[in-house]
Order: C-alpha cells, then structure tokens, then sequence
C-alpha cells in the first residue's frame, strides 16, 4: 500500500480531520525511527482494533542524558517509511524539533510521572522518563488517536504512559504489543546492531538469565539469591550490569510476600560493550 508523510502540523490535522469525518477509528504507534519487526507488529496490532493507523518518527533530544546516544542514534526516514507502508501503516508523522519543540528542548514545558519514574531506569537515567512523558503528550495531542500500541519490552516506559494517560484523562485507549525476539532470544531492538560480531551471541545470556530468574522464583527460591545469581552470571559473560531484579507488576519490590502467589516481572538492564540492552519477562508465581 502507499503511505502518506507528513512533516507539519497542518499536513498531519488535514489527514486526521478527513479520518474523522469519515467516522474512522484511529490508531498511533510513536517511534524514533530506526524500525524493525517489533515496530511493524505494532502497527499489525492496530490494524486490528482501527481504520486508519498514523505512526510518528521523530528521535527525541529530550529523553537522552548528556552521555548517552542522541547523536549517534541511527536516522533511517526512507526505510522506516517503506517498512511501515508495507505493515499496512496509513501516515508517517515525521516532525522536526522546532515543530515538536517550538521553545526549543530547553524551553519547553516538561512532564513528569512521580514514583515509578524514581526506580530501576528512571535511577540509571535521571531526566529519561521526564523526556518520555513529555514527548508522548505532544505527540497524543497532535495526533489525537483513539488508540495507541506500545511493546512489553520497554516494560517501565509502558507503566509510564499508562499512568500518563490515566491522571491526565487522555482518551486513548493503550495497546501492549509482545516482545518480539531473534531466534536465540535476544529481544529485537534497534540498538543491537551497535553489537560487534563477537558481542552478538553473548547478549543473547540477557534473555536465557531472564528464564532462570523466572524459574527460580517459581521454585521458591530467596529473592536476594535469585538477583545476586543473575548478576553474576551477566557478569562472568561479559555484562557490566545496572540492575538485574524481580518485580510485581507496579514495579515494587515483593518484600515479605515474595514467595505469595501472583504476577511478577523480572527485569534486566546491562552494557555489554558501548552498547545498553534492556529486557524483562513476566511470569507468575503458584502458591506452594
């Protein structure tokens, strides 16, 4: 099919206002561009569920620290338009920053989502959730869907727009995509191809980790020696870890009901080489 882009404002309301007129349902999956098959599944979940399917590609300054990738973050707009037509997606939203910051990054209003902000991500990377939410919330505004698709691999992104969307009323209904993996279990994510050769079969250790600490949970065992093991063998790979937990679903830390029956995530962020990879996976523990 042919995808329409859009690179202004008026472009953008001009096909949205057509939608609406018609009476069609519309569906929105942000991006920074880069795109593979975890992106496309996004666009395939709308499909779904909308008429009509815009996605946005825009790399946003706001959400990266002073060390990290903004500048060297992989541009790709003539692919990401062609892979995306080909999922079936309608629009291509590509803004500059002067369009979705007309203060500039520094001058713009922020948002920040207090408490699951301060953990885990939001610890490594102070500012990175504030840049999320408040990019999220433009971009909700100018395309203004009915609903909007995000993956489970960004799992605390994903509790951050949600609870966005929540205290601010937004009447968009949230869409979790699954983790779309390689063959050997690393999580397809467009940062993997900063792995050099030698580092690529080695980061696939985060995903097989991620099933012993589910496993090991499940058979009850100490959750200080769960991590602590986790981390050790992230490390003896290679890894120079952040964090390598278990979680309940909000992001707590299960405390005196660890061993209580319920959903769990666990939850791994480590550099390998120049490059950081995150991941998690969700399972549940059965009473005893």
């Amino acid at each position: 099919m042919s995808i329409a882009v859009a690179t202004t404002l008026d472009e953008l309301r001009a096909h949205v206002s057509d939608w609406r007129r018609a009476g069609l349902r519309i569906g929105f999956v942000p991006t920074m561009g880069n795109l593979h098959a975890g992106h496309h599944s996004l666009v395939e979940l709308l499909r779904k569920h909308c008429d009509r399917v815009i996605a946005s590609v825009f790399v946003n300054p706001t959400q990266f620290g002073p060390n990290e990738d903004f500048a060297r973050y992989p541009r790709t707009p003539d692919a990401d338009a062609a892979g995306l037509s080909a999922a079936g997606c309608h629009l291509v939203w590509m803004p500059d920053v002067a369009t979705m910051y007309p203060f500039g990054p520094d001058g713009a209003v922020r948002i920040r989502v207090p408490g699951v902000t301060d953990v885990l991500e939001g610890a490594h990377r102070p500012g990175h959730f504030d840049g999320v939410a408040t990019v999220v919330a433009r971009l909700f505004l100018q395309v203004q869907p009915d609903a909007a698709a995000f993956g489970r691999k960004d799992y605390q992104q994903l509790a951050v727009i949600r609870y966005l969307v929540r205290d601010l009323a937004f009447p968009i209904e949230l869409l979790a995509g699954e983790t779309l993996r390689e063959a050997d279990g690393l999580a397809m994510s467009s940062r993997n191809q900063y792995l050099s050769a030698e580092e690529r079969p080695v980061a696939a250790t985060i995903h097989r980790t991620l099933r012993r600490m589910a496993e090991a949970t499940q058979s009850g065992g100490a959750l200080t020696d769960v991590e602590a093991e986790a981390r050790k063998s992230l490390t003896d790979a290679g890894f120079d870890v952040d964090y390598a937990v278990v979680r309940t679903p909000e992001l707590a830390e299960p405390g005196g009901i660890a061993q209580a029956p319920g959903p769990r995530v666990a939850l791994i962020a480590a550099r390998l080489g120049r490059t950081r990879l995150i991941d998690n996976l969700e399972f549940t523990t059965a009473a005893g």
